[in-house]
This record gives structure tokens, C-alpha cells and sequence, in this order.
């Protein structure tokens, strides 16, 4: 049974993105080991809170992802 973990920083995503990445990277799966894994492909989404997961020595929050990203601040 494949289990795919995607680790994010709280409060990056909405509930409908990350409903669109569980949907997106099962199909993703399912196109590689086919379609009867579809009802056992596990994908699950850990969310790091924020301040808690850092790059190049600094801590991130889900504001300076969304900088990095291009994108306005958004409240979840």
C-alpha cells in the first residue's frame, strides 16, 4: 500500500488546496502503478507549525512562504 507524505508549513494552504494535492499525487500514483491501487494509495498531509521548519538558517511562517511564493498573505 503506498503511503505519500507531503510535509507543509501550517497555514500555507487552504483545505481546498490541499484537498487538490491529495487528488492530484493519488492520480499522479495511480498513472504509475495503475488503476487498481487507486482505493489503497494512501496520500496524507503533515502540517509543521510555523516557526517550527526553517531554510538557510532562518525560521519560515506561512507569510514568508506566501513572499517567496509571489503570493498576498492569506489568513486560513
Amino acid at each position: 500500500m503506498p503511503l505519500v507524505t507531503i510535509d507543509v508549513i501550517k497555514d500555507v494552504f487552504t483545505p481546498e488546496q490541499k484537498e487538490e494535492l491529495i487528488t492530484r499525487v493519488t492520480d499522479a500514483m495511480v498513472e504509475v502503478e495503475g488503476e487498481a491501487m487507486r482505493q489503497v494509495t494512501w496520500v496524507r498531509i503533515m502540517e509543521v507549525e510555523q516557526g517550527d521548519w526553517g531554510i538557510g538558517g532562518q525560521l519560515l511562517k506561512a507569510r514568508d512562504v506566501h513572499a517567496l511564493a509571489g503570493m498576498e498573505t492569506q489568513a486560513v
